[in-house]
């Protein structure tokens, strides 16, 4: 549909399903809603961001990646401190053969080990060890200064936060059991 400007204007680039022509996007200046591309590509941008700059640290200071990290986080917060490996593939949204991509250096470190199901030798078990849980604390000691860094009173508000976190979770950013994070 045309406005009756764009009619009086034969070169105003229209499209019938979409409006706007996509190579000149959404006009500012009557459309008050941002670009939901752009916006998803903030995000993007801003979780790569975030990535890094816990990569960095955890790295640095344990030889671990953000992935290893979460990885380990989730095993720790699982009842016995295993799980089965398609439950812990699901669980990170990685395929079975990622997530053993990502057990191999762990297991060859002795964070984890693998275990078999006692009922079920089919069924495999990734569980943290002892120096997995020691070494795990430390790294959650890192995590927690990184994000303290990152998220600096100074520059984001509780209620900043808040907001921010509410929005994430809208967005599919919680575990589905919204298990609880061991403090050191």
């Amino acid at each position: 549909m045309t406005s009756p400007a764009d009619a009086a204007d034969p070169t105003a680039p229209t499209s019938p399903m979409t409006g706007p022509h996509p190579a000149t996007g959404p006009n500012p200046m009557t459309d008050s809603r941002p670009d939901p591309l752009d916006t998803a590509l903030r995000l993007v941008r801003a979780q790569t961001a975030v990535v890094k700059r816990f990569d960095s640290s955890l790295s640095g200071l344990h030889g671990v990646s953000l992935s290893d990290f979460t990885l380990l986080l989730h095993l720790a917060q699982a009842p016995g401190g295993r799980m089965r490996r398609v439950d812990l593939a699901e669980a990170l949204g990685l395929t079975a053969s990622g997530v053993t991509r990502g057990l191999a250096p762990l297991e060859r470190i002795g964070l984890v080990t693998r275990e078999a199901a006692a009922r079920d030798a089919r069924v495999a078990y990734a569980a943290l060890t002892p120096t997995g849980r020691e070494r795990l604390a430390e790294m959650l000691h890192t995590a927690r200064q990184v994000a303290a860094e990152h998220f600096a009173p100074e520059q984001w508000s509780a209620e900043d936060l808040t907001q921010l976190s509410a929005l994430l979770t809208r967005l599919g950013g919680t575990a589905p059991e919204h298990r609880h994070i061991p403090r050191p």
